[in-house]
């Protein structure tokens, strides 16, 4: 894009953006929908970023339900939220009757338990909100949670003209469905087999599809969680897999692209909470004080672990006045084993994600992360000891810096692999967790070696 372009994109936003406003003060849903129809959905998560909560509440309300469904499938799931929280409930339920069970789920998953029971009372339609109870009811990341409903089924008796003609006269209906393949059941709704376009258009009209199907078809269960579905797309290229329930009777399809979509958003989440967003998702267009609150959940304990930490360094106060050198390498012995650390315990929550880590596989880790630990803490033992004594022309400075170095890498690779095992044994999130606790045990521990080590070999550091 030139930068004429450009300039012209970003003013058309603003404008965009100072229409909303007045449509907002003036209560006119046209002019704001008018507005919005200009520019495309990045644009409009944009703008309506820019606005304030009270008027993102007014042009939810001014649009109209269908309009405003449309809208909210674009923002950010926090923000839908959010705006759904404030809305009444009978609004919020006008709302989500315009979605899809799938994205109408999605975000009463996020809501209270309480405010989400209301949505759905609320909900005109006995039909759907029965499916949406039922949708609701599945864990985050099941196949049950995101599977599509309305998967294609005809009965195992159809012939090849029976489906060819009923596919023709619905022809609207299917093409919003994305059919990649028709699924075949029985009179109790279980599934028997699944067929090919391909196979169907190919064949001969009379033909029962029974012939034609494949049977048996791989299928997954509406419990299934995440990490197997994961794995299992990534061996299997599907598109989709049926979903049954424990008798085996279809209940729809599931997407690869969900599968990576909602995996995405996993390991989204995953960092945030080891960046410290602990209280879920946080966008800028929340209001200062929750925001403030979500980031000091996290910050507050640390200043308590913090001060553990510098407590060490507070005992061995006397060492350090006599040997200055050693204040510039506390932080760097600190570090390099707190960023092995990490290190591990990335490669271990990733590992319990996938499923190939058992909360119980300690000895693995001691085998495993303890030969890693052990070479990388010797190699980086002897670059960061060799220029402490090449820089004050101390031999024994470098020993102290590179043992204490090579002794803390290998304890925090160890507990960096075996933290998240454990949190994970507790019930509690080790992506939450897992950081602070490393930061704090490898910082004591660093900051304990290297003043200790530096105390018996005192004598010979004296003046450094």
């Amino acid at each position: 894009m030139h930068m004429d372009e450009v300039i012209e994109d970003e003013t058309l936003k603003v404008e965009v953006l100072e229409t909303l406003r007045r449509a907002v003060v003036e209560k006119d849903g046209t002019v704001a929908l008018a507005a919005l129809k200009t520019i495309d959905w990045d644009d409009q998560r944009w703008a309506v970023s820019r606005l304030s909560a009270d008027e993102v509440e007014t042009l939810i309300r001014i649009l109209g339900a269908e309009d405003a469904a449309k809208l909210l499938s674009h923002l950010a799931e926090a923000q839908a939220v959010e705006v759904l929280e404030e809305l009444e409930s009978s609004e919020a339920a006008a709302i989500l009757d315009f979605m899809s069970l799938e994205e109408s789920g999605d975000l009463l998953r996020e809501l209270d338990e309480v405010d989400a029971e209301e949505i759905i009372a609320g909900i005109a339609d006995e039909e759907t909100r029965t499916s949406l109870e039922k949708h609701v009811a599945y864990p985050d990341g099941s196949a049950g949670s995101l599977m599509h409903g309305g998967a294609v089924t005809f009965p195992v008796s159809a012939t090849v003209r029976e489906v060819l003609t009923e596919l023709g006269e619905h022809a609207v209906e299917y093409s919003d469905r994305d059919v990649q393949y028709l699924y075949v059941v029985e009179a109790d709704a279980k599934l028997v087999g699944v067929l090919r376009l391909r196979d169907l258009v190919l064949s001969t009209r009379g033909r029962p599809i029974s012939e034609l199907m494949i049977p048996d078809p791989l299928s997954v269960k509406d419990s299934t969680g995440l990490p197997e579905l994961v794995e299992l797309f990534e061996q299997k290229k599907y598109f989709g897999l049926p979903v049954v329930d424990d008798n085996g009777q279809l209940l729809g399809v599931i997407p690869k692209d969900a599968v990576s979509r909602e995996s995405a958003e996993e390991q989204a989440d995953m960092f945030l909470q080891a960046s410290g967003i602990v209280n879920g998702e946080e966008i800028r267009s929340m209001p200062l004080l929750e925001r403030c609150g979500k980031r000091l959940a996290w910050l507050g304990p640390n200043i308590v672990l913090n001060l553990m930490a510098a407590s060490v360094i507070a005992a061995n106060e006397a060492t350090l006045r006599e040997v200055i050198a050693l204040a510039v390498f506390l932080p760097i012995v600190s570090d390099m084993s707190g960023c092995s650390g990490n290190q591990a315990v990335a490669v271990s929550i990733r590992e319990l994600t996938l499923g190939l880590l058992r909360q119980t596989d300690y000895w693995r880790i001691v085998l495993k992360e303890g030969a890693v630990g052990m070479i990388n803490g010797f190699v980086l033992g002897c670059v960061l000891g060799s220029i402490a004594a090449l820089w004050k022309g101390n031999i024994m400075l470098g020993v102290v810096v590179a043992s204490a170095l090579m002794l803390n890498t290998m304890l925090s690779v160890l507990l960096g692999g075996m933290v998240p095992l454990f949190l994970k044994r507790m019930k509690v999130d080790p992506a939450l967790a897992s950081g602070p606790i490393l930061t704090t045990c490898t910082d004591m521990c660093g900051f304990f070696l290297v003043l200790t080590f530096a105390s018996a070999a005192l004598s010979q550091l004296a003046g450094v």
